[in-house]
């Protein structure tokens, strides 16, 4: 019995690890984004794959060239397979690599590791650039990670890594298949929720912080949904002058990350 349940044990801690590790991958595509990420040594990097139906080329040559020589594997799939991978099939030009995020980790990994923390969950962001320059201004700011969703919204890219400016590899990015449910979890762990509003009577240098603190974001044209609206514990403010409504929310995310 101690025997099975050890097997047991050891079973469910490899499944674990797995998880965590595939969790941690991150998939761009596109030619040049490709080979730039090939040839910086600081990333870390999973797998190359490449469409069999890609004609012979200086470019293609390269990146295999590239690949074995950072020992890195080369996995050949057809036109159809390789954009299940890219999940982009016009504009990933037969190519697409695995990247290791090698700070990004589990929700309940990160909760392990920090007893303090100040985050960013974002909710419904779709454009590219506003992602990298967010994820750009809260590794640059004092922010330990940003939640970003696995749906309804934009996911990391060749142009989000170009908006990032590089720092895309410097910030952990917790993946959340359901953001209300990370949320709650984040609650349950004594952390603060806040959202934006224009309106709320308390700005957001007046407010005071504990050492659990969660920012949400939206787009500016969008509030955050009800459901999150209802689950956070305070709004608070921005103030503007000349009639100004809004910012942008990748503004946003960089006056809160030097605050």
């Amino acid at each position: 019995m101690a025997k099975s349940l050890g097997m047991v044990n050891n079973s469910v801690s490899n499944y674990e690890a797995k998880k965590s590790f595939f969790d941690s991958i991150t998939t761009i595509y596109g030619r040049n984004p490709v080979m730039e990420a090939l040839s910086d040594n600081s990333i870390n990097i999973h797998k190359l794959h490449l469409s069999t139906s890609n004609k012979p080329s200086s470019q293609i040559e390269e990146m295999v060239y590239l690949a074995k020589k950072r020992g890195v594997e080369i996995a050949y799939h057809d036109k159809l397979a390789l954009s299940r991978i890219s999940k982009n099939a016009k504009q990933d030009q037969g190519v697409a690599l695995d990247i290791v995020m090698s700070h990004s980790n589990s929700l309940e990994t990160f909760l392990t590791n920090h007893k303090k923390y100040r985050i960013i969950a974002l909710d419904g962001i779709t454009n590219p650039q506003n992602l990298g320059m967010i994820i750009r201004s809260c590794s640059a700011g004092d922010i330990d990670a940003i939640i970003l969703p696995t749906s309804s919204s934009v996911q990391i890219s060749p142009l989000v890594i170009k908006a990032s400016a590089g720092t895309l590899f410097k910030l952990p990015i917790i993946k959340s298949k359901r953001l209300y449910q990370s949320l709650q979890t984040l609650k349950n762990d004594g952390a603060m929720l806040y959202t934006l509003d224009s309106n709320a009577p308390k700005s957001y240098k007046e407010q005071n912080y504990g050492q659990k603190n969660i920012f949400i974001l939206r787009n500016e044209s969008d509030g955050v949904s009800k459901e999150i609206e209802n689950l956070s514990d305070v709004s608070i403010s921005i103030p503007m002058k000349r009639g100004v409504e809004s910012l942008n929310v990748a503004v946003t995310a960089s006056l809160l990350a030097f605050m």
